[in-house]
């Protein structure tokens, strides 16, 4: 079964350590578990093909040159006319996916020109996304290529009931599914996650974005340190809000008992998440909460107990206190509560650990979720052992 698997975004090198990297690469890896030959056609590869998927097919797509917001624009919607010519010359398919772009159209059109089934991931509301943090100059034809790849494909899978909402305003609902992320529970296998008793490890995972509720962390923090002096923080990761969290920390006389790692490999994760007690996502009260959090995935298949904002998808994932425990958004003084709480009880700790755990190899492996992409698409699946 041949699979042509498309991400024309120029911001996700898909063999890079981002998370939208890592999801791209995840889920190529659960479509070769169910026996699928996989070409990927990609903008930007952003690094060497992973060892494990060194037999997966690479065209890359005409890179976008590094200039105006509009001329980069044109040159993004050009690149439809290549991705059709490449699928045509690589031959025959069973099935076309696709991470949806905001320029990016061919591929669905491709299939649906073919009669093979087309299958369009949606991460997010990508028009708006793009227009409030990084600028968008041609909106109208963004929207133009929204309702022309929304059309042009067969099935549309969404990664959070807010994504399905959005997505509702193009197309008619039947044709729209939500499965949420997911998480490769291979990676956390041979990890000894074990902890100390001296301290009570505090963790975070991510980019360090002014979305993810840092602000709120380090108040929460601060609450919980006055009561629990061995607390220490564990930030792995970098981004933009790096600074101004340093600063606060500082602020607070509570940078001593805070490492942050910087950036790291994405193998190297499950040995931070080792050094936790418990973990956070401490998002704020946002009214287009439409992620599907991969970093929440990662913790509970580490087995370690958790503690999220009661928000969009996080609120189906988790069932407040039997797999983590949930807070009212933005909420420090929740937050700095059920952490003494989890420190005050370590039976509790493991037991939300091990449901978190559960839940997911359950649930939540990309391997379950490749069945499902395959399922709607009509193909019938042969598991490799």
């Amino acid at each position: 079964m041949r699979v042509a698997y498309i991400c024309a975004d120029p911001g996700i090198p898909v063999f890079g350590q981002k998370g939208c990297s890592i999801h791209v690469q995840e889920v190529i890896r659960g479509l070769q578990g169910q026996g699928c030959e996989v070409n990927l056609f990609a903008t930007r590869l952003g690094g060497d093909l992973p060892a494990d998927l060194s037999n997966v097919a690479v065209c890359q797509l005409p890179a976008i040159p590094k200039q105006e917001k509009a001329l980069r624009e044109q040159a993004a919607l050009a690149i439809n006319a290549d991705l059709y010519g490449d699928l045509e010359r690589f031959g025959c398919f069973d099935c076309v996916y696709e991470r949806y772009s905001l320029w990016s159209y061919g591929g669905m059109e491709f299939a649906q020109v073919k009669g093979i089934p087309g299958i369009l991931e949606v991460n997010s509301p990508l028009i708006t996304e793009q227009s409030k943090h990084r600028g968008l100059i041609n909106v109208h034809g963004a929207e133009d290529v929204a309702n022309r790849v929304f059309s042009a494909a067969k099935v549309i899978i969404a990664v959070s009931e807010e994504v399905k909402s959005y997505l509702m305003n193009y197309v008619d609902e039947s044709k729209v599914y939500v499965i949420p992320n997911g998480v490769n529970p291979r990676r956390f296998s041979s990890v000894n996650f074990s902890h100390s008793s001296e301290n009570f490890t505090v963790g975070f995972v991510g980019s360090l974005k002014p979305w993810h509720g840092l602000s709120i962390l380090t108040e929460a923090f601060a609450h919980l340190h006055q009561r629990v002096p061995n607390a220490r923080l564990l930030i792995v990761g970098d981004g933009p809000e790096r600074d101004n969290l340093s600063a606060e920390l500082a602020a607070k006389n509570l940078d001593v008992y805070t490492q942050f790692t910087g950036a790291v490999h994405p193998d190297n994760v499950p040995q931070f998440l080792a050094q936790m007690d418990v973990a956070v996502a401490p998002y704020s009260t946002q009214s287009d909460f439409y992620f599907s959090p991969l970093k929440v995935y990662e913790y509970m298949a580490a087995g370690l107990p958790v503690v999220v904002s009661n928000i969009g998808q996080l609120a189906d994932l988790i069932d407040s206190g039997v797999n983590g425990i949930l807070c009212p958004p933005g909420d420090r003084i929740a937050l700095a509560n059920s952490l003494e709480q989890l420190w005050r009880s370590p039976d509790l700790r493991h037991s939300l650990g091990q449901a978190a755990r559960n839940t997911v190899l359950t649930h939540h492996t990309w391997d379950a979720i490749a069945q499902k992409i395959l399922h709607l698409a009509g193909l019938s699946v042969e598991v490799r052992r």
